[in-house]
Order: structure tokens, then C-alpha cells, then sequence
């Protein structure tokens, strides 16, 4: 009989553009094997990149049969976490991925719909975050680049799986760490935004009109 507790899977991305680090890995990596809400924290590197990604992604997910899945990626620019809602099925990159690939309005699943909506109860984590002081916010895109490809891709497996699979997903930006430029934050808070974020997605079935609907 297995005993182990269910998982959770955070997968953070390699550097890119030339930077030597980058904070989505630091965050997720910090939390790797915490116990939380009765679930254990599995953090993963994927790279970043438009086909590598995905297949890593798939394969984590397939060995490890999680829960719950957080992408999280880095977004130069912001200043909050950003809760990411929605992801689109296009590639459209303005510099190449770390394989040196650089699509342009190339769907990322030429058969799959046009959008797909996180499962992730936003709003509840959005609470969550702001009842903390930790700058948070709802986004409404992921880009077009590999966050915006993992997202889609993502929730292409969940659906595919159907609701029998009772796996959750979606995606968060974290902002630049201060050494990277402004605006940033923290990583201590990072890690604990995510914590936070997390712990609420484990313990809330669906957002409500209030932002929670708690499981019981």
C-alpha cells in the first residue's frame, strides 16, 4: 500500500537572454520537499525553450502524478507575483529560446482551442497574498514566449486527462530579483508568496464571488 502524500509540482525555468540566474527556479527551489496541507512540494528545472519544455514538463508529470502543478517564470517588468489567468495558443517569441529557437504566430497546438483558463483558484490566492503584504496580482497574460507555451501546454495535458485525472494547474510570474534590475522583489519573498499561493490552491476547491471557496 502506498502511504506516500500526494505531490505537488512546481517547475521554475533555466537562465535566459544572457542572464546568468534566474528567480522562478531560486523561488520553487527553495520550497523542494516541504510538507504542506498534507501534500509534498517537488521542485523541477525545465528549460527554456519551446519543444524542450514541454517534453520535460510531460515527463515530470507522467512520473510523478501530481496533485496540483505551478509553472512559475520570470517577468522583467512587474513588480507583483502575477497569478496568470489565461493561456493563448500562440508562439510568437522576440528573441530566440535557449535552443535558439524563435517562432512567429505559430500556434502552440495547431488542433487545440484557442485559449485555456488556469484551474487555479486566483482570486482565493489573490487574498491570500494580499492578506500577507506581499505585492500580487491577477494578470490577464502570459505573454507569447516559453511561460506562455508551458501554461498552454499545461493545461492541454489537464484536459486532456479529463476530471477523473483530479489534477489542477496553472501559472505564476515573479518579478526580477533586485540584482536584475527594477522593479523586482525579494526572494525570501517569492518563496513565500508561492507558499502562500500554493497552500491556498490545496485547500480551496473553486473561487467564489468572495474569491474562496474553501474545501471542507
Amino acid at each position: 500500500m502506498n502511504t506516500a502524500p500526494p505531490r505537488v509540482l512546481l517547475t521554475g525555468f533555466d537562465a535566459f537572454g544572457g542572464a546568468s540566474l534566474n528567480p522562478s527556479w531560486l523561488a520553487v527551489q527553495a520550497l523542494n520537499g516541504e510538507a504542506l496541507a498534507g501534500h509534498k512540494l517537488l521542485a523541477a528545472q525545465i528549460p527554456t525553450a519551446f519543444s524542450g519544455s514541454v517534453r520535460e514538463l510531460a515527463r515530470l508529470v507522467r512520473v510523478h502524478k501530481p496533485a496540483l502543478v505551478i509553472c512559475v517564470g520570470q517577468a522583467g517588468g512587474r513588480s507583483a507575483i502575477s497569478l496568470e489567468r489565461i493561456a493563448i495558443n500562440i508562439a510568437d517569441a522576440s528573441i530566440a529560446d535557449n535552443e535558439g529557437a524563435q517562432p512567429v504566430d505559430v500556434p502552440v497546438n495547431p488542433k487545440g482551442p484557442a485559449a485555456y483558463f488556469s484551474t487555479l483558484p486566483i482570486k482565493a490566492m489573490l487574498l491570500a497574498l494580499q492578506k500577507t503584504g506581499i505585492p500580487a496580482e491577477v494578470s490577464q497574460t502570459a505573454g507569447t514566449f516559453v511561460c506562455n507555451h508551458v501554461f498552454y501546454a499545461l493545461m492541454n495535458m489537464i484536459a486532456k486527462r479529463g476530471k477523473a485525472a483530479r489534477i489542477r494547474g496553472g501559472f505564476i510570474h515573479v518579478p526580477w530579483l533586485p540584482e536584475q534590475g527594477r522593479p523586482s522583489m525579494e526572494l525570501a519573498d517569492m518563496v513565500k508568496g508561492l507558499r502562500v499561493a500554493t497552500e491556498c490552491a490545496l485547500l480551496t476547491s473553486a473561487d467564489t464571488a468572495l474569491g474562496a471557496g474553501r474545501i471542507s
